[in-house]
């Protein structure tokens, strides 16, 4: 995500809070909240699909993706 996206993110909540948002803003701000949290995910998830356990024979495991 640019930092554009993030200041304008943080612009919106600045303005919610002190004087409101139209309902365009908050539209804005909901798809950029929604924008955020997926690339955060896709972050998190590519991180650990690189992590490995190591146990104390040093013995390497892929870390698995737990069943929902």
């Amino acid at each position: 995500m640019s930092t554009e996206r993030l200041n304008r993110i943080n612009e919106l909540a600045r303005k919610a809070k002190s004087e409101g948002l139209t309902e365009a803003e908050k539209e804005e701000q909901q798809r950029l909240r929604n924008e955020y949290l997926a690339a955060f995910r896709a972050n998190v998830i590519a991180q650990l699909d690189n992590t490995y356990i190591v146990d104390e024979n040093g013995n390497e495991r892929k870390l698995k993706m737990r069943d929902k």
